[in-house]
């Protein structure tokens, strides 16, 4: 009876462990979603009421868009990863469901900066060597950061040891 007891009770804290883990990412994940509509707010203002297309083709024009953030942060379009992962596809899933914290913090950013490109009329060539710079600085100054301890807490001071312990260094 102990033993299962033991072994429950390991089950449920590493639930509850995984769990912050997860919410943390969910929340980055929902941000980044959120600011996707911003993206699409700024595309159907300033880029579809420019050109020719119809209600019937302008699928397109969201579709380079994303792909211009997609390579900009992962270096590969949502077609590549698609045919590179099948089985994930398959189930609806893509390239950002499989990000980091930090790649979905820095491709949010990425969002927002190409809305406000978009907006100011800055052509795609050059709007793509900008958010490529951005995601590369960002992605190292964030990675060179351990965020991951302090969302992983395990207790109230397990940032603090950590900070403490990088300040030894």
């Amino acid at each position: 009876m102990f033993k299962l007891l033991l072994i429950k009770e390991f089950q449920r804290l590493k639930e509850i462990e995984t769990n912050q883990y997860n919410l943390e990412w969910n929340v980055k994940r929902i941000l980044s979603k959120t600011n996707y509509l911003i993206h699409t707010e700024a595309i159907k203002e300033h880029i579809i009421p420019k050109n020719d297309y119809t209600k019937d083709n302008e699928w397109i024009v969201y579709a380079e868009e994303a792909d211009l953030l997609n390579v900009a942060m992962y270096n590969c379009r949502a077609k590549d990863w698609r045919e590179a992962n099948p089985e994930h596809a398959e189930k609806g899933l893509n390239i950002r469901d499989f990000s980091s914290i930090n790649e979905l913090v820095v491709l949010s950013n990425l969002e927002n900066l190409n809305a406000v490109m978009i907006s100011e009329i800055i052509n795609k060539a050059e709007r793509f060597s900008r958010l490529r710079k951005v995601a590369k600085s960002q992605l190292k100054t964030i990675d060179n950061q351990n965020f991951v301890k302090s969302l992983k807490r395990l207790s109230d001071t397990t940032f603090i040891n950590e900070e403490k312990r990088l300040k030894k260094k």
